[in-house]
């Protein structure tokens, strides 16, 4: 098993998140439950963002570096929802990917807000 800092792909790291959830785990919280979570994740990114890149100052006691950390555990709960769900995160990458690619071929080229920053 990895440890983790390999490029290990989507596949593979739905099923380590399934083995952990599963064993370590015991079992799945309730996909509502997963969802609440998530909104959790997402809001201690965006705690971090509006720190790092916002107006807002760190209070004493944050980590200013624990983004990477708090995207991953997104990234975790994305995980386990797919899971779930029976999601193949790979494949709905690969068809969102190509959905964004033929719809927006030329949208943000032709952006006049996105020119000249």
């Amino acid at each position: 098993m990895t440890d983790g800092r390999d490029d290990i792909g989507l596949r593979r790291a739905q099923q380590m998140v399934d083995r952990w959830i599963t064993t370590t785990g015991v079992r799945y919280f309730s996909p509502l439950t997963n969802m609440a979570v998530l909104a959790e994740e997402v809001g201690e990114v965006a705690r971090i963002m509006a720190r790092r890149y916002g107006d807002q100052s760190f209070k004493p006691g944050e980590d200013p570096d624990a983004l990477a950390g708090e995207l991953a555990d997104v990234l975790w709960v994305v995980m386990a929802i797919a899971n779930q769900t029976g999601t193949d995160l790979a494949e709905a990458f690969a068809v969102t990917l190509a959905k964004k690619s033929e719809r927006d071929a030329t949208r943000h080229l032709n952006n006049p807000k996105l020119k000249n920053q």
